[in-house]
C-alpha cells in the first residue's frame, strides 16, 4: 500500500516568545522541522511527505532549505484556516488505496519503530494512535473543588495518527466542529473505532523553550 504522511507545520511560536514560529526555531543546528521530515525518510525513503505549511510561510522554508542544504524530498501545500481545514487540503494530494499518516511538524523524535508499527497495525485495522502512560497524578475540577481521577483510565495521545486513506478523506466531508481536536476525534465522529499503539516518551510536542532544551538533551542522549 502506497504510503503518505502529512506533516502539519502551522504553528506561530506565540508560547515561544519568538517571532520565528516554532518549527522553523533551530535544534542542534537546524529548523525543528527539518529533523520531522528526515524521521520519516529514515523510516522509507520513498513514503510520500507532503508539507502543509501557511502560504506566508512557505518562501522562508524555501530559503532555510537553500541555507541549510535540505534535499529530503518532499511537497510543499497551503495550510487552512484551522487544523482541520490544513489537514483536508493536504489530503487533496493523497491517492486511494492506500495509508496515510498526519503528523505535527514540532514531534522531530518520533521513533521509527512507532512509524512502523503504527502503519504496520493500520493496514488491518484501518485507524491508529500513537499513545503513552499518564505517569502524573491527575485531579479533574469541579467548580470550586477538584477531585484525582484514576490515571490508567487516561493516556496521552502523539502523533502520527495513522489512517487508511479512504476512511480519513470520508471523514474530512463532515462539517467542522470545535470538537475536532485531532484526526481521531474527526474519524471518531464518523463511526469509526481508534486502535491505540505503544508511542515513544520522548515523542515530545516541541512548543515551548523548555521543550527546545529537553530536545537538545535528546539529541545528546540519541548521539552517544
Amino acid at each position: 500500500m502506497k504510503k503518505y504522511v502529512l506533516v502539519m507545520a502551522g504553528g506561530k511560536g506565540l508560547r515561544m516568545g519568538n517571532d520565528v514560529p516554532k518549527q522553523f526555531l533551530p535544534l542542534n543546528g537546524k529548523p525543528v522541522l527539518m529533523h520531522t521530515l528526515e524521521a520519516f525518510y529514515r523510516y522509507d525513503s520513498d513514503i510520500g511527505l507532503i508539507l502543509v505549511l501557511p502560504d506566508e510561510q512557505r518562501e522562508y522554508w524555501v530559503s532555510l532549505c537553500e541555507a541549510y542544504s535540505f534535499v529530503v524530498p518532499h511537497s510543499v501545500t497551503g495550510g487552512g484556516e484551522t487544523r482541520f481545514h490544513s489537514v483536508k487540503n493536504g489530503l487533496e494530494f493523497v491517492e486511494n488505496g492506500g495509508l496515510v499518516a498526519v503528523h505535527d511538524g514540532v514531534r522531530p523524535f518520533v521513533s521509527t519503530e512507532v512509524i512502523a508499527e503504527c502503519f504496520r497495525v493500520a493496514e488491518n485495522d484501518h485507524a491508529v494512535i500513537p499513545v503513552i502512560d499518564v505517569v502524573e497524578t491527575i485531579r479533574k475540577i469541579e467548580g470550586d473543588s477538584s477531585r484525582t481521577v484514576d490515571r490508567n483510565a487516561y493516556k496521552l495521545v502523539q502523533t502520527p495518527q495513522i489512517f487508511q486513506t479512504d476512511l480519513l478523506k470520508k471523514a474530512y466531508e463532515q462539517p467542522y466542529t470545535e470538537a475536532f481536536t485531532d484526526d481521531a476525534s474527526v474519524v471518531e465522529a464518523s463511526g469509526k473505532t481508534i486502535r491505540l499503539v505503544p508511542g515513544n516518551r520522548e515523542n515530545i510536542k516541541i512548543t515551548t523553550p523548555f521543550d527546545l532544551l529537553i530536545g537538545e538533551a535528546i539529541l545528546k542522549a540519541i548521539k552517544k
